[in-house]
């Protein structure tokens, strides 16, 4: 039976010779402690702090890059226990879930799904077995035997992976209860909170309405106008700051900043708050006056504004119905932020206080669009690859197009960007590994020094995410 190893140097160059100045530098930056800002493990997870149920939990039914690639397949997501959005039945049997994935296995061939899964069976559980249909159970019993041991919870993993410090991120109006617990146990500036407004910003969303009702009852400030509801979200901001958050977090479509007038704002959100239906055209609009008008709260209380644009939510709108958000089935769309973010940047860009981190899913703009921006506006530093891009070659080609314009230090250093606690090793060193052979093959070109490169690789991934995440 083949066992599963983890060759030492994978993920570095192919060629001898800048393989071996990459070794030097990974060698460099493999044990640094992780910085990461930008998660989305939920609060209750630490705050809670118990033992993960199994192995198909743990790995498969929350983490969409998983079940997406066994979806592709026509593998019903009930049938790996993805719940339903109204509680209807799924599939139960933990171990037939993980059996399914394994006989699955190779459709992860070539994918970074591939390298973090592997990584964690070998690095984090002590498999020594490839995943197959034979080894399936003798795969889910040792990882559920080392789950269930004390070392094996949430909150002692943040100390076996290295882990300095972890976002969470949290809707505008949470109450933010499980980060007080966790301040009280002592973890409040190790697991912060992030303030993402999405929900109460798009006012097509269904349950928008609700949500404004919540915003005002966590406030405590009266939202039936658009005033109030400005006041609202500066109050629960400064609730976040108060618990140590130190960015917000917006997931919209376009890049727009467009600011609204107060007039034309102040009607529409009146209307749809006493139920009428806004147009699409209007939805968008106040949407980008709303990133507008977050840029304008981030000069005023620091927090790092982190804008990803970019992605049709709820791709398939059945799926979305049956089993809800984050599903799979979000898809990259083309973007455009040269004339979408003019409006911010022309406004705060050179704002003392202003901290804006920009992310994409559409490649092509890294070294049309993002890198010039980044390498004009201090405010501005350009995220790391995300979502669709983390993986070698997206990495790869990012430090190809964006570096020549923007540098390496008008860049954030790596963020995760997962649910799937235990795949944030293997993130954040498939990230070390690529910048390790990136810049050994400047190193060899003689367009670094040595020191430079190590030097370099260090900052890239430790002191740029903390430098990036502190308030202005």
């Amino acid at each position: 039976m083949t066992s599963l190893q983890l060759h030492p140097d994978r993920a570095l160059p192919f060629a001898p010779e800048q393989r071996r100045v990459a070794k030097q530098i990974y060698g460099e930056t493999k044990d640094l402690p992780l910085i990461c800002m930008h998660g989305h493990v939920e609060a209750e997870v630490f705050a809670e702090d118990r033992p993960f149920a199994d192995p198909a939990q743990l790995l498969i039914v929350p983490d969409h890059y998983v079940f997406r690639m066994l979806a592709s397949q026509g593998i019903d997501l009930a049938a790996v226990g993805v719940p339903r959005a109204d509680g209807g039945a799924v599939e139960s049997d933990s171990r037939k879930i993980w059996r399914t994935f394994c006989e699955n296995w190779k459709l992860y061939r070539g994918t970074p799904s591939r390298y973090w899964l592997e990584h964690e069976l070998v690095e984090v559980f002590g498999v020594d077995l490839v995943p197959s249909a034979e080894t399936a159970d003798a795969i889910y019993d040792r990882i559920a035997a080392r789950v269930a041991e004390p070392q094996f919870r949430p909150r002692a993993l943040l100390d076996r992976f290295n882990i300095e410090v972890i976002s969470t991120t949290d809707s505008a109006f949470s109450r933010l209860q499980q980060h007080a617990k966790l301040a009280a146990d002592g973890l409040g500036e190790r697991v912060l909170p992030t303030f993402r407004p999405d929900a109460v910003v798009y006012l097509d969303r269904p349950a928008w309405r609700a949500d404004i009702a919540e915003l005002a009852a966590v406030s405590g400030i009266d939202t039936s106008t658009y005033d109030g509801f400005l006041d609202a979200l500066r109050q629960r901001r400064a609730a976040f700051a108060e618990a140590g958050a130190r960015a917000t977090d917006h997931g919209h479509l376009s890049a727009d900043t467009t600011p609204m007038d107060v007039d034309v704002a102040r009607d529409l959100y009146s209307r749809v708050l006493a139920g009428a239906d806004p147009t699409g055209a209007e939805v968008a609009a106040f949407a980008a006056g709303m990133l507008y008008r977050m840029a304008e709260m981030s000069c005023e209380d620091g927090l790092v504004m982190q804008i990803h644009p970019g992605v049709l939510r709820d791709h398939n709108t059945a799926i979305a119905k049956t089993h809800g958000q984050d599903k799979g089935y979000d898809i990259p769309v083309r973007t455009e932020f040269t004339k979408a973010l003019r409006p911010m940047l022309e406004r705060f860009g050179t704002h003392p206080r202003f901290r804006l981190i920009l992310f994409t899913v559409d490649e092509t703009v890294y070294s049309r669009e993002l890198a010039p921006i980044a390498g004009a506006y201090p405010s501005v530093r350009l995220g790391a690859p995300w979502w669709f891009l983390d993986s070698p070659e997206g990495m790869r080609r990012f430090r190809e197009s964006a570096t020549e314009t923007a540098g390496f230090y008008n860049t954030s250093g790596f963020v995760d960007d997962t649910r799937a606690y235990a795949s944030i090793p293997a993130r954040h060193d498939l990230f070390r590994r690529v910048d390790a052979g990136y810049l050994a093959r400047l190193v060899l070109e003689h367009r670094l020094g040595l020191d430079e490169a190590v030097e370099t690789a260090v900052d890239l991934a430790y002191h740029l995410p903390k430098q990036s995440y502190q308030r202005g």
